[in-house]
């Protein structure tokens, strides 16, 4: 316990000191003012027209300014957009290690290995779910300077449940891509694998198949009413299998990785 301790404030370090945590703080920040936008679009176009946020001929039909569709277009934001985000911040945890050329020196410390991609696992899930909370935060605060509709504590709550459950999903469908940084010993490949499984889930989920396909149910989850292919039972245990397996491959890979360089 000792060990995996000392590893998770390691990692908690080099997070600090890097760029990461407020490149993706920003990557939110952006998609809750985009957010507060559309809402005030969508609570008086007219008026969004004499601003200049609205051409004369542009409509926009995301919905009604409440807080449903307020914070449920930060929900979608987070079970799609989140894939990449959080994917990326996994592959930094993970690929920085071959980048930076530190990975020898980490491998030959007298610390489990196990307990390393535990460590790395745990810090990279857990900045991902703070996130999360942060986009929550935005998206209250939005709907509380806003004055919007429906702003009554089961819908604020029902609403924060819902982008935290989609965030969860999405954390663990990102997982793999700590393996394939690993494997591939870097960042290009595992940023390929991102664009790849994001582009797929899109393309599977209008083929109506998404519900089978792991790295598009948190979209799914996410949709607002009306989506005809809602994940079941066996989509979200999709999911579940796929983080499992990529924690298990990515424990087994370092335990058995070797640098000759």
């Amino acid at each position: 316990m000792g060990d995996f301790t000392a590893a998770v404030r390691i990692e908690v370090l080099k997070l600090r000191r890097s760029r990461t945590p407020l490149m993706t703080a920003l990557a939110f920040s952006l998609v809750a003012l985009v957010d507060g936008l559309f809402m005030v679009i969508l609570k008086d176009p007219a008026a969004a027209r004499s601003w200049g946020l609205l051409g004369a001929k542009a409509q926009l039909a995301a919905g009604v300014a409440d807080t449903h569709t307020a914070l449920g277009f930060l929900t979608q934001a987070t079970g799609i957009g989140g894939l990449f985000v959080f994917g990326l911040v996994f592959v930094w945890v993970f690929g920085r290690e071959f980048a930076d050329r530190t990975v020898k020196d980490l491998l030959a410390v007298p610390v489990p290995r196990t307990t390393i991609v535990a460590a790395k696992f745990t810090v990279a899930a857990a900045w991902c779910l703070v996130l999360a909370v942060w986009t929550g935060a935005l998206g209250i605060g939005v709907v509380t300077t806003l004055r919007l509709p429906g702003a009554d504590a089961g819908a604020v709550a029902s609403g924060m449940a819902r982008l935290l459950l989609t965030a969860v999903m999405t954390i663990v469908v990102a997982a793999p891509f700590a393996l394939l940084a690993s494997a591939a010993r870097g960042y290009l490949a595992p940023v390929g694998g991102i664009l790849l499984a994001t582009f797929l889930g899109q393309i599977i989920a209008a083929l109506g198949y998404g519900a089978y396909f792991p790295w598009a149910v948190p979209a799914l989850y996410a949709s607002i009413e009306g989506v005809h292919a809602r994940p079941g039972p066996i989509g979200y245990s999709l999911v579940a299998l796929v983080g499992l397996a990529a924690a298990l491959a990515t424990g087994s890979w370092w335990r058995r990785a070797d640098q000759a360089r």
